[in-house]
């Protein structure tokens, strides 16, 4: 993902608004490998800058991701997570204890059959590992 200042520029370049509450949800997304929710990068910044709304957060998110910036998925965990790592092809694993959702290096993915490519034309694969994370792991063999 780009810096923050490179953000800035790219937003105004395309005639978006630049607001302190708009670089400060960049400076939470760079480099940040966590997935986070909507809701938990507004409850973040909302600890410097009280004054911002849950739409701002959403709508910076959305602009991001139409100018290829970040990846909004839905894995299936209740809210959309943002995924700053667009560079790189990768597919997700989900935990389905705690809602812990990380990056997996691509694996390729065997092409749908010769029946179905006259119907449909596949245009992403999404492919999403779901099990139990080595934290949950630990903490429901200790019980």
């Amino acid at each position: 993902m780009k810096t923050v200042a490179e953000l800035t520029d790219l937003f105004r370049a395309q005639g978006l608004r630049v607001t302190p509450q708009r670089q400060a949800i960049f400076g939470l997304l760079q480099s940040n490998g966590e997935h986070p929710t909507v809701e938990s990068l507004y409850d973040e910044v909302r600890g410097d800058l009280p004054t911002i709304s849950l739409k701002t957060v959403y709508e910076t998110v959305h602009e991001l991701e139409e100018l290829g910036e970040v990846s909004v998925l839905d894995v299936g965990t209740g809210s959309v997570r943002v995924d700053p790592n667009v560079e790189v092809q990768h597919h997700h694993m989900v935990c389905t204890v705690c809602g812990m959702v990380r990056d997996v290096p691509w694996v390729d993915v065997p092409t749908l059959p010769t029946t179905y490519r006259k119907e449909f034309r596949p245009e992403a694969v999404e492919v999403i590992f779901r099990g139990i994370c080595e934290r949950c792991s630990k903490t429901t063999t200790e019980e």
